[in-house]
This record gives structure tokens, sequence and C-alpha cells, in this order.
């Protein structure tokens, strides 16, 4: 690892004057960016501390008024909040399922959300597009674990973050603070697809700092997801979703979807089969037909589109029945 600065400043004046220096990252629970340093990855000169900053730690609100998570918050908050749990399912059975306890308590909401992509790839230091004398790798070699919608571009890394599917899934916004002042924006305008090397595939831009993430009052909502083994491991695909109903009738759905893309997607062809429908098993296998039409896998990840339909369907069913067949005794 390169030799670098610490700093633990105790405000967010002071973490954002020192993340304005050259080559500055906010260092929290450090289970993705010490790691990323260990390898080169990432290089920076200086890790600013934000733990330390009590502005950003904890959890606010309620479930009527909504809820407002600090980006320092350890997901193991989360996981222990009765109120999230029972107000908010999609995002406790997300967050629940994320690495292992250890992980859970030193990982937080900011780092969660603003990890780097898993793409080995990248993570070999090829860069984030994963090239190698202008061809690209991932097509070339092995890409089980990479996109399936996109992909007529070069960047075929997936999205890593799981807690960011089911926050869009909830419409949450989050805040970021920076040398211009503070700016809000859905949670979902935290990510974007790079065109070019040297791109991020974040909108935080260098020197500017996440701080909270606001959730609205939400409906009948629910996760799922599919992985190789049940622990410590990331999903496969997950799918989050959310839905507003007037009786037995769908009047709104969010339906997102985690490991098909470089950006957490939000299926709005799922969504369009649900709205103005009553809810049944059978529309919920309509909605997760619908959301793999536009799929186009690469040569060895075609498995993910049967498992995409899959878990969008069984989302829905937790969503609105609580419980789903394959669940039962």
């Amino acid at each position: 690892m390169k030799a670098f600065e610490y700093a633990a400043p105790t405000t967010v004046d002071a973490a954002l004057k020192l993340l304005g220096g050259p080559n500055a990252a906010a260092l929290a629970g450090g289970t993705d960016l010490l790691g990323r340093a260990k390898d080169y990855v990432t290089s920076p000169d200086r890790m600013v501390y934000v733990k330390e900053i009590k502005e950003l730690d904890g959890i606010t609100g309620d479930a009527k008024s909504g809820m407002t998570l600090g980006a320092a918050t350890r997901l193991s908050e989360i996981v222990h909040h009765a109120g999230i749990r029972e107000a908010y399912p999609a995002l406790w059975q997300a967050t629940s399922e994320i690495g292992s306890i250890q992980i859970r308590n030193m990982s937080t909401v900011g780092g969660n959300l603003l990890q780097r992509p898993r793409c080995w790839y990248f993570r070999a230091g090829f860069g984030l597009l994963g090239m190698k004398d202008g061809q690209s790798l991932v097509r070339a070699g092995d890409n089980r674990y990479h996109a399936i919608f996109q992909t007529d571009g070069d960047a075929l890394f997936v999205s890593p973050s799981s807690l960011a599917v089911a926050l869009i899934a909830l419409d949450a916004s989050a805040k970021v603070r920076g040398p211009k002042g503070e700016r809000t924006v859905k949670v979902e305008e935290l990510y974007r697809v790079p065109k070019r090397e040297g791109e991020s595939e974040l909108t935080v831009e260098p020197g500017e700092l996440l701080t909270h993430v606001t959730i609205p009052a939400a409906g009948k909502n629910g996760a799922y997801e599919a992985r190789q083994k049940q622990a410590q491991d990331w999903p496969l695909v997950m799918s989050a979703v959310n839905l507003t109903m007037e009786g037995e009738t769908i009047s709104k759905a969010r339906v997102v979807i985690y490991g098909v893309a470089p950006i957490p997607w939000r299926s709005e062809a799922a969504e369009r089969v649900l709205v103005g429908k009553k809810f049944s098993p059978e529309v919920a296998a309509e909605a997760g037909t619908a959301a793999v039409e536009t799929a186009r896998p690469l040569s060895m990840n075609a498995y993910k589109v049967p498992m995409t339909r899959a878990v969008v369907k069984r989302a829905l069913i937790r969503a609105v029945m609580g419980k789903g067949y394959w669940e039962e005794a």
C-alpha cells in the first residue's frame, strides 16, 4: 500500500477542506477502500476518516414522515432498527444480507453506496472498462458476473451496491456537500455509465462528501436476491420493489434490479405491466417477463436472464403477500 496522510476531522466543514486536496479519499469502514489501496487499484495521497463526525451518524424520523440515514451510519444499525424492518422491509432485507456480521458492523451507508465495482478486470488494474490494447477483456474473457443490460458500450461491469437498489425502489434522495455548497439528488442520480476510461461511474466529485440519505414514507415494498452461496457473498441478481396500492389495484410501482447493468437498473417495462392491475402471482410473473425483454447477455452470463425474471416475480410477491410460496414450510 502506498504511504498516505491520515486525518480524522470532527466536522463536515473540516472534512471538506481536507478532501479538497489533490488525490484525497473519504474513509469510513474501509471494507472496500482499504482493499483497493492494498492492491494499488486506488492510491490516495490522503485518507480522511469521517466516522468521527457525529453529524453523519444515526437514523432519525419515522415511517409516517420518512427517515434520514447519516452516511456514516453502520449497516448493522439498520438491521437492528425495528422501525426500518417494519416499514421498509426492502431496505432491511437488502441490508441484512450484505456480507457478514463483522462486515455490517464496519460498513456504512455512504461506503456501500459509493463502493467501486467488483469487476475482476478493474480490480486487476485494467481500468473501469477492462480494456487492453483497445480491446475489451470483458467481452473476450470471463464475463459470467457482468452486465446483461446496456451491453452495447464498453462499460460492462455491474453496479455493486445492493443498498442502492432498495433505496432507489423507495425513491430515496441523497445530500452531497462540497466546495460549492449542498445539493440534493435522487439516489439513482449518484450513478452514471462511463463512456471512456478515466470517467467515474459515480457523480460524487472529488472534494465532495455524501452526508445523508432521506427515505420518504413507503408503500408495500420488498426485496429478493439470488446468490451462489448463502454467506459472505454478493448477490448474482437482486430485485427491490415498492408499490402504491389503491385497494387491490397497483397505482404506482418501482422495480429496481441489481447485478445486471453498470448502474442500478430500474425496469420501467416491469412497472408498466404492474400499474393499473390488481396484484396476483400471475401479474408478478408477467412483470418478471417484461423486466428481461431488452436484456442482451454476454457470452457467459445468459443465466442471469431467467434469474432476473424470477427475482422480480419473487420480490413482488414478498412485497404484497409478506411471504412467498417458496418460503412456506
